[in-house]
């Protein structure tokens, strides 16, 4: 038997360019790319500590003893734990109707400006509505021009709105900038060949904007409640310039009541017992309790909602 004679092939060798890249195979790492990769972890961490670090100061700063702070001891723990500015503020009974009129205000405000902007916007989107250029032009003329404060007193007592809780809603029904964005949104992301379909179907505009725009507008929709929830609850100068019955200020007034109440810079006196310097620190304390108890129910909020504002920036974005 004559043994078979190996032929060498004679197809060219594929080089590692012609290998179709495998994204479960980890390619090698240079040097390079570990400085690289290290440079931009130190600087991610130093981000989040700048923005982290200022939030967790005014909490320990809010239970520790105010010599300490002043003094600069309070960098990262507590010195001096006392939870007295925090007994200060919610012994005062206006702190919970401020809070109860604040929630009622936020919910409902917003519940009013999602209601009026998301129409709005759908409509201006809306290529075949004429006058949506001019309309446009005549919302954004009120963003660079306004009547003034004397002006919005009169017109606000004309309309019976002076010690009305409603102050606080009607007027700031809608955000011109809420409503671009949301117009923006609604011109990029939903494709018009979802109206020729739902026109196909039989839907009217109620219809296509009801059962179709809706449920695919999630993201902008859960952004802008956000950015009007957190002006609502934020909201300050109308409760000082507007209000004058105590039972309908808004928390902000209210801890900024409690926070006047306890100061004695101006007026030099002391109370309770306390010397000049020890009430003095006291409210300082009260300071960093009333700062941490008006801004965490909006903390606890935002985790919930960050998946949003990562589709939100996608806005307008190219897609392909």
């Amino acid at each position: 038997m004559t043994s078979a004679t190996v032929q060498p092939s004679l197809a060219p060798k594929a080089s590692s360019d012609d290998i179709p890249w495998n994204p479960k195979v980890r390619q090698q790492r240079t040097v390079s790319d570990w400085i690289t990769d290290i440079v931009i972890w130190v600087i991610l961490a130093l981000v989040v500590v700048a923005i982290i670090y200022p939030l967790w100061f005014v909490i320990i700063a809010s239970v520790s003893n105010q010599g300490a702070v002043n003094q600069g001891r309070v960098t990262f723990w507590p010195v001096g734990f006392s939870l007295g500015g925090y007994e200060k503020v919610f012994s005062d009974g206006r702190i919970w109707t401020g809070y109860l009129n604040t929630i009622i205000y936020s919910v409902v405000g917003t519940a009013l400006n999602m209601i009026v902007t998301i129409p709005v916007a759908f409509a201006l989107s809306r290529r075949e509505f004429k006058p949506r250029r001019v309309i446009l032009f005549l919302f954004t003329f009120t963003m660079f021009f306004a009547g003034g404060l004397i002006p919005n007193y009169l017109l606000f007592k004309q309309l019976g709105l002076l010690d009305n809780w409603l102050v606080f809603i009607l007027p700031t029904a809608v955000s011109v900038w809420n409503v671009i964005i949301a117009r923006s949104f609604f011109e990029t992301s939903i494709p018009e060949d979802l109206h020729d379909a739902s026109q196909i179907d039989g839907l009217g505009y109620w219809g296509y904007f009801l059962r179709i725009v809706l449920p695919l507008s999630s993201a902008i929709i859960a952004v802008l409640a956000l950015y009007y929830f957190v002006g609502h609850w934020n909201d300050f100068f109308t409760g000082l310039v507007y209000i004058r019955d105590s039972d309908k200020l808004p928390l902000q007034n209210v801890l900024r009541s409690i926070l006047l109440a306890n100061q004695t810079g101006m007026t030099g006196q002391s109370s309770g017992g306390m010397d000049l310097l020890q009430q003095r620190e006291f409210a300082n304390q009260i300071k960093y309790g009333v700062i941490i108890v008006s801004t965490l129910p909006l903390l606890v909020l935002y985790p919930f909602l960050q998946k949003y504002f990562n589709k939100g920036v996608m806005i307008g974005a190219v897609k392909g």
